[in-house]
């Protein structure tokens, strides 16, 4: 037999070595090896329908028909607001993903509960069924030469039933129930049936490692920590989305404003072009003033095109950022008008401001407080493990006697009890003592931290109060050049009116200079009002100066007992609310705040049509003052009367905002 075992085992290392395994690849209840790398085809991931959307409008299309919308800013925000289960933010002429969600907030709540969790009763039952048959060797008693082998055999089961308690104070409560029934044969036995039982309450305590409220519940309160630390983290990237689409609003009123600035001078370089195109044809300037006005009105149309990109990307990206699609049948028209009035600030309390709101400071005096309670449970750890034990049993036997009766122990009758205490030290404490001092370690970095993040927070208010200084002096001095630029045009068009030669560098130099005065009046009081958001947003108020707050949504899941004995409500998503109506709606595009008048059509009586050649059919243009008015204004008016002949009195002059 021994020589059948060996043989055996030489066999099967061999075939192990040989690789004969590799056939059990192919079996069906072993996982094979993996020889190949295999990717799957992208069809046979899940598929998500795509939205039918319309192709989104460019510079070179013809405006489509779209229904004017017109929306204020606190609409904005609120449907930003409304559509916010991804938190998107604004950036520049695009908007992204933070990678926040208003389930963040929820998912890292369920931690508390995994923590607490140790302090939750636990319940073993176990059973177990046992035959032991044993074989013994034993003299014949015929004959003392031979041997005879017999056994017994023996039917055992066991039932084991525990419950365990711990506490905030590093106790356990045990309570144990234990039955042993067995069955010997053959042979005589005093209980043939017997049972064997016992019940057996103990409880531990640590008295120094492992001991203490504040010990135990390190776990549970580091995981509180960072549930807050999601919320605040939540919170910010909210402030930032309000913040971008305060800043998105503004820039897109801006847009607007200039695309009207470069469609007026567009015109005025247009008409300008054929006033000197019709100078050419009656012989009165050279070829050379033709090419410098066509190239003016390129140069406009140019500074136009990208003025119109710069718009439809702005409302794109405002789109973005409000969840809506790129392109549908509305156009997004601003009504909520920029203030002109400074905002007066005052730093100090601005500063305790930021210091008690800014999410990002909460954040890391959050950090300060996890690391603290780890500090608090290192030092646990290092000391001695000291534990005392308490036990009482009840004990227990009852069976069948050899003449058929019951026999039974009393209650109570038999008993065992322990009193108990245990000491272990690892020696050296090097692991505890390494966690010790790097716990405080990072203590102290956090509190760096913390003073570096005030020091940041200080600069970046400094820089917030200097650019909102800045823009608001821009804007004065905006206004004042957007003034002295309409003088300049005016005067041009009246040394025209009096017959003097137009200078075509005057010209191009007023044009200009009135439609970049615009456009800039309008970046900068739309930028000022933007910091102001950026202002809030420092300090860490900008959702409570907007009457936001925050609305839990929970959800039905298996309470305590399992589904089976009912659901409790559970936290699911934390959603922002709607704002308050902090800004005043307008009652038209906002653009037309900024006076955007042409400045060509302030005259009170416009000027009569200059007369018209019969033979070359352009106007009969004269150089002296005291013929009729031959000069670029009559014309112009002329033909603006003739093109807008049957317009609506009162129309607004706004086509050129598509």
């Amino acid at each position: 037999m021994e020589r059948g075992l060996f043989t055996g085992t030489i066999v099967a290392v061999a075939w192990l070595l040989t690789g004969t395994v590799a056939h059990c690849q192919y079996w069906p209840w072993i996982e094979p090896e993996k020889r190949e790398i295999k990717v799957r085809d992208p069809r046979e991931f899940t598929q998500v329908s795509v939205p039918d959307l319309p192709a989104p409008q460019t510079v070179s299309d013809a405006p489509i028909p779209q229904q004017q919308w017109q929306i204020s800013l606190n609409d904005v925000i609120r449907l930003a607001l409304e559509n916010a289960r991804v938190i998107r933010i604004l950036n520049g002429l695009g908007a992204s993903s933070s990678g926040a969600t208003i389930y963040d907030p929820a998912i890292s709540h369920t931690t508390i509960d995994q923590n607490t969790a140790q302090f939750n009763p636990s319940l073993q039952v176990s059973e177990a069924f046992n035959r032991s048959e044993s074989p013994n060797a034993a003299f014949d008693a015929e004959d003392p030469t031979q041997a005879t082998i017999t056994g017994g055999r023996g039917d055992a089961s066991r039932f084991n039933l525990g419950l365990s308690q711990p506490n905030v104070t590093g106790g356990t409560w045990n309570l144990g129930v234990n039955s042993n029934p067995s069955r010997f044969r053959p042979g005589t036995f005093p209980l043939n049936p017997q049972t064997g039982s016992s019940v057996e309450l103990s409880y531990t305590q640590p008295l120094l490692q492992g001991r203490g409220r504040g010990v135990n519940r390190v776990p549970i309160v580091i995981a509180s920590i960072e549930t807050e630390r999601s919320f605040f983290q939540f919170k910010d990237r909210i402030q930032e989305m309000v913040r971008s689409v305060i800043a998105g609003y503004w820039s897109l009123v801006a847009a607007r404003t200039t695309v009207w600035a470069r469609q007026q001078q567009v015109d005025m370089a247009a008409e300008y072009l054929e006033y000197i195109q019709a100078q050419r044809r009656v012989g009165n300037n050279e070829q050379i003033d033709v090419a410098q006005a066509t190239s003016l009105t390129e140069s406009l149309r140019s500074g136009l095109i990208v003025a119109q990109a710069d718009l439809l990307l702005r409302e794109s990206a405002l789109r973005n950022v409000l969840g809506l699609p790129p392109q549908d049948d509305r156009l997004i028209v601003p009504t909520t008008t920029l203030t002109t009035e400074r905002r007066e600030i005052l730093w100090k309390p601005l500063l305790e401001l930021a210091q008690t709101n800014r999410p990002d400071l909460i954040e890391l005096k959050l950090i300060l407080e996890a690391d603290q309670q780890r500090l608090l449970l290192n030092k646990n750890q290092a000391l001695p493990r000291v534990d005392t034990m308490a036990l009482y049993r009840w004990n227990g036997i009852s069976g069948e006697m050899p003449n058929g009766s019951q026999l039974s122990s009393g209650a109570g009758q038999f008993t065992d009890w322990t009193l108990s205490i245990n000491f272990s030290v690892p020696l050296g404490l090097r692991r505890e003592r390494a966690q010790i001092r790097q716990t405080e370690l990072l203590l102290l970095r956090d509190r760096e931290n913390l003073r570096q993040g005030i020091h940041a927070m200080s600069h970046n208010l400094a820089i917030s109060v200097r650019n909102l200084a800045q823009l608001y002096e821009q804007y004065q001095i905006s206004r004042r050049l957007r003034q002295a630029a309409t003088d300049a045009l005016e005067q041009v068009e009246a040394e025209s009116r009096l017959g003097i030669v137009l200078p075509y560098l005057q010209f191009r130099q007023a044009i200009s200079d009135w439609g970049n005065a615009i456009a800039q009046e309008s970046v900068s009081l739309a930028n000022y009002h933007a910091e102001l958001a950026t202002l809030e947003r420092q300090t860490g108020t900008i959702l409570e100066t907007h009457g936001i707050r925050f609305v839990e949504e929970q959800f039905q899941q298996a309470g305590p007992l399992s589904c089976h004995f009912g659901e409790a409500a559970y936290p699911a998503a934390l959603r922002p609310s709607t704002n308050s109506n902090r800004y005043e709606p307008g009652n038209g595009p906002a653009e037309l705040e900024f006076d955007l008048q042409d400045p060509w059509r302030q005259s009170a009586e416009p000027e009569p049509v200059p007369p018209i050649d019969e033979g070359t059919g352009t106007p009969r243009l004269r150089r002296l003052p005291a013929v009729a008015p031959d000069n670029l204004r009559s014309f112009i008016q002329a033909r603006r009367e003739k093109i807008n002949r049957g317009t609506p009195p009162g129309a607004p002059n706004f086509q050129s905002v598509r």
